[in-house]
């Protein structure tokens, strides 16, 4: 298994996928570029199959590392990301992570990439 990132408008996204190239989940989100570039992550899923392999685990991890080494801040509306810095975000931080809570503007972001507005 490998973790593919395709960079997008409006909507970015890490992909899992298989040896013969089957994507199997992603974790879905918006750049708000800026003097510091932030990235909502909404959206996490894993197919059902593959669920119990902790395929979460390793999308979420890839992300949170690229997001040190790019000096990215991470802002988790995912429930899958918001749990993981709950009990990592201190590592995470550590590590020279940057994240911040979500706030009700983010879900405007959202909603507007998902119509295209963005």
């Amino acid at each position: 298994m490998t973790v593919e990132l395709d960079l997008a408008s409006p909507i970015s996204s890490y992909t899992i996928v298989r040896a013969e190239e089957t994507p199997v989940g992603t974790a879905d989100f918006v750049v708000i570029p800026g003097a510091s570039e932030e990235r909502i992550f909404f959206h996490t899923e894993v197919f059902q199959d593959f669920g119990g392999r902790d395929l979460v685990a390793l999308l979420v991890s890839k992300a949170l590392t690229d997001s040190i080494r790019e000096n990215v801040t991470v802002v988790p509306l995912c429930p899958m990301f918001a749990r993981h810095l709950r009990v990592h975000g201190d590592e995470f931080i550590a590590n020279g992570g940057v994240f911040r809570q979500p706030i009700p503007d983010d879900i405007g972001v959202i909603t507007r990439a998902a119509l295209g507005e963005a």
